[in-house]
């Protein structure tokens, strides 16, 4: 059991090593502030959707408010199939809201994703110099394109990504979302600082049609269900790595819904892993395993404590020096997406070591249900 012992706290080492880089990354991406300029980035908004009847009112009320002209973006909705009355909810919005360009395509299904072929619908009509991508459930700030527009006048940029927080009440289910999310967005802020992007999200996530265009698109991972956001920054990083930045604004966060049940919340969290052995990023790749198997070890740990082959005292060590790295980028990260503010720390830290294992364990052979439609892995 020594060996073992020796192994187990070895991952650990080497977790809080990848933890520690991105905490220093972290500190590099520094906060942008508007400048006094007048508006002229042109932008095509693209939001597939698939029976959003419930959401789609707050991020067009979200829309209604934008700080920005109406005549240098448009609104692109693509109907993936929806059994709802989501096509009625955006036409009621466009009648009463007649100075925003709005357009509604269906989805034409061409691949095994049905958000790649939603965005890659809509391109050939994007006459707009930059696309971004967000979801249905989202609501956007009022100078969310203003900043994009500040942020780009002021820098030679094709691709930026963008941070994304959950508007999450006081259950333990919404805090362990949020906390977890915060770790998500954590990573990918110190990855950028580290200069080794390699993660977004697709709820905020804008670049040029000319880029687009150079990268084939969604060519090489047609097959993967999810990923239209991963794969495309990782394909961009890999050819034009100086035109790729994170943009760290409080007026660019993206508001979105947290999930309300463990099962919904478990298959999300499925198809975010399930793509993490075709990236392309070697970095994100020795990231992910060295996060999963710090994860492992402290299941592992306790199995072998419930056996008496290992003292309690020796898990209690090794959950502590996790549990302390992974607060510290948490506490930086939530100062920039939540003002600092996040519940259960403690239990939601117990219970993510068995959440990301079993789901990382699930994705080598198991299916999943995302909006009512299952998915090979």
């Amino acid at each position: 059991m020594e060996a073992v012992t020796i192994l187990l706290y070895l991952n650990i080492f080497v977790y809080v090593l990848f933890i520690l880089g991105l905490i220093y990354g972290f500190t590099k991406i520094k906060s942008f502030k508007n400048k006094d300029l007048t508006p002229k980035t042109t932008f095509s908004i693209v939001v597939p959707f698939r029976n959003e009847e419930g959401n789609l009112p707050h991020l067009l009320a979200s829309f209604s408010k934008l700080n920005y002209p109406t005549t240098l973006f448009e609104l692109i909705f693509i109907d993936d199939v929806s059994e709802d009355y989501s096509v009625k909810a955006i036409t009621k919005w466009r009648m009463e809201n007649g100075l925003f360009h709005t357009t509604v395509l269906d989805n034409v299904r061409i691949s095994n994703s049905p958000k790649k072929d939603a965005i890659s619908r809509a391109i050939p009509i994007i006459t707009n110099e930059w696309i971004i991508t967000t979801d249905a459930d989202c609501k956007v700030d009022e100078n969310w394109l203003l900043t994009l527009d500040h942020f780009i006048q002021s820098n030679d940029v094709s691709m930026l990504v963008g941070a994304v927080t959950y508007d999450a009440n006081r259950s333990f289910l919404h805090s362990f979302q949020q906390m977890d999310l915060m770790s998500l967005q954590g990573a990918t802020i110190g990855s950028f600082g580290l200069n080794k992007g390699f993660m977004c999200n697709g709820a905020n996530f804008a670049y040029t049609k000319k880029l687009f265009q150079d990268l084939n698109g969604f060519k090489g991972n047609e097959s993967i269900a999810s990923g239209d956001d991963v794969f495309l920054l990782q394909k961009a990083v890999s050819k034009f790595p100086e035109k790729i930045h994170y943009l760290k604004s409080e007026s660019t966060i993206v508001h979105t819904k947290p999930l309300n049940d463990w099962k919904s919340l478990f298959y999300q969290r499925v198809r975010w892993a399930s793509k993490t052995t075709s990236y392309e990023s070697d970095y994100g790749e020795i990231l992910a395993m060295g996060v999963f198997f710090g994860n492992l070890s402290l299941v592992v740990a306790f199995i072998f404590c419930l056996t008496e082959l290992l003292y309690w005292h020796l898990l209690l060590i090794l959950f502590l020096i996790k549990f302390t790295v992974d607060m510290v980028l948490l506490i930086q990260t939530g100062r920039f997406l939540n003002k600092g503010k996040f519940l259960f720390p403690i239990f939601s830290s117990l219970l993510y070591p068995f959440f990301s294992t079993a789901v990382a364990l699930y994705t080598l052979f198991g299916s999943y249900e995302w909006k009512g439609r299952k998915f090979r892995i």
